[in-house]
């Protein structure tokens, strides 16, 4: 066996760049209570053998409330063009009104978690809460991550296993 330097860019799922714009979303749907704002940061792959999500939330984000409440969330993906929808639920609080109405979006049912998910999303993982953890400064190797935190509100990281993945053909491995 030959191994070869892939560069990252050529790598096939290319997760990477799919944290550019996706949708948190924590609550539970049939209760008519949940929130959702924009994530950039976070990681796929393998954890104790199980597929997960790692999602991280800043405690003064009103969807924090909901991820500690909730066991179950959903990141989704969009087109393009619910740019301007993303935007607005990254940068608007819940705590001051209906920012999901407003964006455009329509919440739906996910099929196996009570979190929700968008009719327009062209991909929704649906997770189940399976780890916590909060960012400690005292572990920061690289001095730029502490710049991150003016105000050392340190993210809590949230491992969900993968329990449903929805989404449209170009998704899907060739």
């Amino acid at each position: 066996m030959t191994r070869q330097l892939i560069p990252i860019e050529k790598l096939g799922l290319r997760p990477q760049f799919i944290w550019e714009e996706l949708l948190l979303t924590s609550g539970d749907f049939s209760a008519d209570r949940y929130n959702a704002m924009t994530v950039g940061w976070g990681s796929l792959g393998v954890m104790w053998g199980l597929p997960f999500v790692q999602v991280v939330v800043r405690p003064v984000r009103y969807t924090y409330e909901f991820m500690e409440q909730y066991e179950t969330f959903t990141v989704c993906a969009f087109p393009g063009e619910y740019s301007r929808a993303l935007n607005l639920l990254g940068t608007k609080s819940g705590r001051d009104g209906d920012k999901i109405t407003a964006s455009g979006l329509t919440v739906a049912p996910s099929m196996r978690v009570a979190a929700p998910s968008y009719a327009q999303a062209e991909l929704v993982l649906e997770c189940k809460k399976i780890y916590w953890d909060d960012l400690d400064q005292d572990h920061f190797l690289h001095p730029m991550i502490e710049k991150k935190y003016p105000n050392h509100d340190y993210h809590r990281i949230y491992y969900g296993e993968i329990l449903a993945v929805m989404g449209e053909p170009q998704y899907l491995a060739a």
